[in-house]
C-alpha cells in the first residue's frame, strides 16, 4: 500500500508570533509556512501556495493553513498544538475541517475535541481519518475558550498539521 504524506510545521521561535484571530464559527486556522525547513516535508505539493486562488498564497494568510490532498483516499490526519502560558482560558478546542475556507464543497468540521487547561503550558496532540479528496481542501481550526464561552486569543508557540493519504483503499 503506498502512502502520500505531507507534514507541516511552524515554531514561532524560528516564525515568528502567529496571531491567534477568531473567524466566524469561533476557530482559529492553524498557519504554515512554505518550503522547505521547520521539518516540513511535501514531495506532492498538497501545501502549494498557487492552489485555491487567482494568486500565489503567502505565509501568514488563511490559504497558509490549508493542505490540498494529493490523491483520493483514505486520510489520517493528525495535529499537535503548543499553546503559551495563559491563565485565562478555562478550555482548548481543535477540529479538523474540510473545506475550512468555503472554496469547494463547503466548510465541514469533525473531530472536534475540547479539554481543560493543566498546570504550566498547554501541549495538545489530535488524530482522525477520514475518506480525502483532492479538490477539497483539509484545515486544522483551535480556540481557547474562557468562562462564558469568551474567545481569548491565546498565542500559540508550535504546531504541526500531518496527512498521510492511503492511496490503494481496497473495496469489497
Amino acid at each position: 500500500m503506498s502512502l502520500a504524506i505531507c507534514s507541516l510545521k511552524w515554531d514561532s521561535a524560528l516564525s515568528g508570533q502567529q496571531n491567534v484571530t477568531y473567524d466566524s464559527d469561533g476557530y482559529h486556522l492553524v498557519r504554515f509556512p512554505y518550503g522547505v525547513g521547520e521539518e516540513s516535508y511535501d514531495p506532492w505539493h498538497m501545501h502549494d501556495p498557487s492552489k485555491g486562488g487567482t494568486g500565489p498564497s503567502q505565509f501568514p494568510d488563511a490559504r497558509s493553513g490549508l493542505i490540498w490532498p494529493s490523491h483520493e483516499g483514505w486520510g489520517v490526519l493528525c495535529a499537535l498544538v503548543f499553546w503559551a502560558v495563559d491563565s485565562d482560558p478555562t478550555e482548548y478546542r481543535a477540529r479538523f475541517v474540510r473545506d475550512p475556507l468555503g472554496m469547494s464543497t463547503g466548510y465541514d468540521s469533525t473531530a472536534t475535541t475540547d479539554s481543560a487547561p493543566t498546570r504550566g503550558a498547554q501541549f495538545r496532540s489530535y488524530t482522525w481519518q477520514m475518506l480525502v479528496h483532492p479538490e477539497t481542501p483539509l484545515g486544522v481550526k483551535i480556540t481557547a475558550r474562557g468562562v462564558g464561552d469568551v474567545r481569548i486569543a491565546t498565542p500559540l508557540t508550535l504546531a504541526e498539521f500531518k496527512l498521510a493519504i492511503h492511496t490503494e483503499v481496497g473495496t469489497p
